[in-house]
């Protein structure tokens, strides 16, 4: 068993989040806890007031909500909703939340068993329940604990045996049962998992893995209706074959139904964007990164992942980082201004001059540097950093003129 715990401002929106995937049958209420009523007989609002009269209590507190989900191995057979409600509770005892009241849902859009728990951290006497660790110190030793009463498949053994989909292979037979299942695999994982606000910054992770969404054409039924046409790509970014409508798929991945996770998404991502900033900060505190694929080589040992938009001519305008660790796509300009497109070309910028004038380089570096990541410089990039190359090449030939010492000449003596 796997469990997550995440923080929010929002109870509408927590609440929102499991509700509208009760409404697509993707989801289900199977109980709850501290309420006055059975799960069955709990409307809408009854749910939300017991939470946000509960939360009124202490409304200094603004980070109020607590997004819990419990995900199991694909291999466990024996999870009837008893025992889900079973281990919920346990859970939700063992972590100190087993007076709060809380609902549990049944999620079954994914490829593994799993339920979602939303509570609130603040109790009947107004006190703030603490997060802080709230992971390290209650959660993991109520994980082992419960895997060992419920004898569940140990998260350890579900962390060495993870699933990640591999890229859509333009070899497929296009239009083919092939085909489908392949990007059904990958979306499964990418649209179900990764916190993304638009179609752009989705695309940034469909694109890994060779997939890419698409409107469809203007006026079509598809761009009218906000269905999606879903492409394989080759190995160069262009669309080949027969796209595949998200209708054809069985969580309808279509316009309509992405666009009710993009606002979810944005509250549930702002907290991950500290750790792109920090990463990228930290890269380019370490080392003297003058090139953007070094920037992008160094991010990836992070688990990030550098998308990069450019026009016909090979200029870059837009950047997106997709965090894998958080399951975090965000643009660059959404992180702050110096972390776009611009202003980490501007930091480079900087940071070359910075060579050309102290010479943090030496020749053989730089050159050490153009060999690793020639296969992924365009043709202005290389040519600025041959610029870099000769600044420092006339740096060096400038000191050691002036550096070497001048022979005196002896003063003549008299006759």
């Amino acid at each position: 068993m796997v469990a997550i715990i995440k923080t929010g401002h929002s109870i509408r929106a927590m609440l929102n989040y499991n509700e509208n995937k009760v409404k697509e049958g993707k989801a289900e209420c199977i109980g709850q806890g501290n309420y006055p009523v059975d799960a069955e007989r709990l409307t809408y609002i009854m749910k939300l007031n017991r939470l946000e009269k509960q939360c009124q209590l202490n409304e200094n507190v603004k980070r109020n909500t607590v997004h819990i989900s419990l995900n199991f191995d694909p291999t466990e057979a024996n999870l009837h909703k008893e025992k889900l409600l079973e281990i919920a509770e346990s859970y939700m005892e063992n972590i100190g939340f087993g007076n709060q009241p809380y609902l549990v849902y049944q999620h079954y859009d994914a490829g593994h068993p799993h339920i979602h728990i939303t509570t609130i951290n603040v109790q009947e006497n107004g006190k703030r329940i603490a997060m802080h660790n709230i992971g390290k110190d209650k959660s993991e030793p109520a994980r082992k604990e419960i895997e060992q009463a419920f004898n569940l498949v140990k998260a350890e053994s579900q962390k060495k045996k993870e699933y990640k989909p591999e890229p859509v292979s333009v070899r497929v037979q296009y239009g083919k049962a092939e085909t489908k299942k392949a990007i059904e695999n990958v979306l499964n994982l990418v649209v179900n998992n990764y916190k993304y606000t638009s179609l752009p910054e989705l695309n940034a992770a469909l694109k890994m893995y060779n997939i890419e969404a698409d409107k469809g054409a203007e006026n079509s039924r598809v761009s009218k209706y906000n269905g999606l046409l879903y492409h394989v790509l080759d190995e160069k970014g262009n669309r080949v074959g027969i796209p595949i409508k998200a209708s054809m798929f069985y969580d309808k991945p279509t316009l309509k139904n992405l666009e009710k996770r993009f606002s979810v998404n944005e509250i549930t991502r702002q907290p991950d964007k500290s750790r792109i900033r920090n990463a990228i900060d930290l890269v380019f505190l370490k080392n003297n990164i003058i090139i953007l694929p070094q920037l992008i080589k160094q991010l990836q040992k992070e688990g990030i992942d550098t998308v990069l938009r450019q026009n016909a001519e090979g200029m870059i305008y837009g950047v997106t980082f997709v965090d894998h660790k958080t399951k975090s796509i965000c643009n660059g300009s959404n992180i702050g201004k110096e972390y776009s497109a611009k202003g980490l070309q501007d930091k480079l910028l900087v940071n070359q001059e910075k060579v050309g004038r102290e010479i943090n380089y030496s020749r053989k570096e730089l050159t050490d540097v153009l060999h690793e990541n020639y296969a992924y410089m365009g043709i202005k990039e290389l040519t600025n950093f041959l610029e870099v190359l000769m600044k420092v090449e006339n740096n060096f030939d400038y000191l050691h003129r002036n550096f070497v010492k001048r022979k005196k000449k002896r003063p003549r003596l008299g006759n």
